[in-house]
This record gives structure tokens, C-alpha cells and sequence, in this order.
């Protein structure tokens, strides 16, 4: 079974949605992060919670 690492991200309600997206992106781009929950609220705000995989390096025993 994966092991995954999270991280929350608020995006304010004045921010647009293009540039919601466009941090987002980034942050898939170049973090390697991908979309795992998306939270709307009422006040037009954002919360968004990222992941991404945990690769363990196994020692070699040789």
C-alpha cells in the first residue's frame, strides 16, 4: 500500500480561479503534487489538501 505525504493550501476568496489554478500547477509541475480534496466554502474561499507519493529507498544488503 502507497504511503502518501499531505499538505493543506488556502487560496483567499479574492484570488481568481485562474490563478488558483495556475498555483496549483505550479505546484503539480514542479512539487510533484497532484489534487486530493478540494474544499469550497461559503465565504468563497479555498482549502485544498495536496498529495504526493513517499518512495523509500530500501538499503542494499549485500
Amino acid at each position: 500500500m502507497p504511503e502518501y505525504e499531505f499538505r493543506d493550501v488556502y487560496v483567499p476568496r479574492g484570488v481568481s480561479r485562474k490563478a488558483a489554478a495556475r498555483l496549483l500547477t505550479d505546484h503539480a509541475e514542479y512539487g510533484h503534487w497532484e489534487l486530493d480534496r478540494l474544499l469550497l466554502r461559503t465565504d468563497g474561499s479555498r482549502t485544498v489538501r495536496l498529495r504526493r507519493r513517499i518512495i523509500r529507498q530500501v538499503r542494499a544488503t549485500w
